[in-house]
């Protein structure tokens, strides 16, 4: 693959590769390309599954993070609120 088609695969979105993929999958199966436009279909094809995979992980680091973010919040309120709640009390 040329560093032309790295850069265009790299610039995708999620949505993008993937539909971009799903045709490529769908064109491998019917077969009927030549040796050599089915190698270039597996090579697009994995380099688009790469690209979708690469979302994903930052999709998931992303939930991760706010899951994190989220539960220190949380915790947080709830320590403000039982403090709160004891000062009244006495």
């Amino acid at each position: 693959m040329t560093a032309q088609h790295d850069a265009d695969v790299a610039s995708l979105s999620y949505e993008q590769a993937r539909d971009e993929l799903i045709q490529v999958v769908s064109r491998l199966e019917q077969g009927g390309a030549t040796l050599e436009e089915s190698l270039q279909l597996w090579e697009r094809g994995e380099a688009l599954a790469t690209r979708c995979e690469e979302w994903l992980i930052g999709a998931r680091k992303r939930l991760e993070d706010a899951r994190k973010g989220g539960s220190t919040a949380s915790d947080t309120a709830t320590d403000e609120t039982s403090g709160s709640e004891m000062g009244e009390a006495s």
